[in-house]
């Protein structure tokens, strides 16, 4: 069995829109929140501040946690363990460069992503914005207890929704 991916991922919402970037993955161009892996001795928090900055240019405070997200891909089965996060837009470097293999960000409504459903990286991106605007949230004390999550996979699985 392939090692879990342990991610985040940063729903910004701004004007009625939601900040989405356009990617290459496994030669597709896919939609997605930004987002990616946690760096050794980095928070989850500190992840989606530092991945929404390096794939959009865009600085982010993520303020509550709307749940994990468990997802695998149908072909290769591999699991992607996805924490996202309710992050508040503060603004964005239109001249900054954007991370490798990332198209554009856009902004982008729900139903333009619902339309765009094809086009998705995964699922997760419209679930977990749906939970958003039900205003779903964690507890802050959901992964007490469980850091260095890297080191705890296992127990953030048993947490997670299935997507």
């Amino acid at each position: 069995m392939l090692p879990t991916d342990l991610t985040v991922s940063a729903v910004v919402r701004h004007e009625d829109r939601y900040l989405i970037i356009e990617e290459l993955s496994s030669g597709r161009r896919v939609l997605t929140q930004p987002g990616g892996h946690i760096d050794s001795g980095e928070s989850p928090e500190q992840a989606v501040i530092r991945e929404t900055l390096e794939e959009t240019g865009c600085k982010v405070y993520p303020r509550e946690l709307i749940g994990v997200y468990l997802w695998i891909h149908p072909q290769t089965r591999q699991q992607f363990l996805k924490l996202v996060y309710a992050s508040d837009f503060v603004s964005c470097d239109e001249s900054r460069s954007l991370d490798r293999g990332v198209i554009q960000r856009l902004w982008m409504s729900r139903d333009d992503l619902e339309h765009a459903r094809p086009r998705l990286r995964t699922p997760v991106v419209l679930r977990c914005i749906h939970d958003f605007e039900q205003g779903k949230r964690q507890s802050d004390t959901l992964l007490s207890g469980m850091l260095s999550l890297q080191n705890n996979v296992e127990a953030v699985l048993a947490r997670a929704d299935l997507v």
